[in-house]
């Protein structure tokens, strides 16, 4: 299995429990990888055999700029359901990494993060 990766998208979302969370909001970042056969795009070198990662990224922001949820597991739901929806004629899996670099918890840590994988991903 060969895999696409888009790592660190960054956007500004209104997710969170928290008033703040969802007046203010806060930046997320997201990394999503997909479980693709390249091997088609990689002998032809034409784009329509694989996935498009403008699109990748367009779809993510749109979940993650859009409809504020509760909690990131919500929005990592979002984000690989769209994925899997948008490409299934290529991806045969997705995972994503969601991560909040800067919750409104006390304490001292460098973020919080969700990781899900959904469909096939060896």
């Amino acid at each position: 299995m060969d895999y696409i990766h888009v790592n660190e998208m960054e956007f500004y979302g209104y997710h969170g429990v928290l008033m703040e969370e969802t007046k203010i909001g806060q930046r997320f970042r997201a990394t999503v990888s997909l479980a693709v056969d390249t091997s088609k795009a990689g002998k032809s070198d034409d784009l329509g055999k694989t996935v498009n990662y403008a699109e990748v990224y367009a779809i993510c922001r749109s979940i993650v700029e859009g409809k504020p949820y509760k909690l990131i597991e919500a929005v990592a739901e979002q984000i690989a359901d769209a994925l899997l929806k948008e490409f299934k004629e290529f991806v045969s899996g997705v995972k994503v990494l969601l991560i909040k670099p800067d919750p409104p918890i006390p304490g001292h840590y460098a973020s919080v993060s969700v990781e899900i994988t959904r469909g096939q991903f060896v």
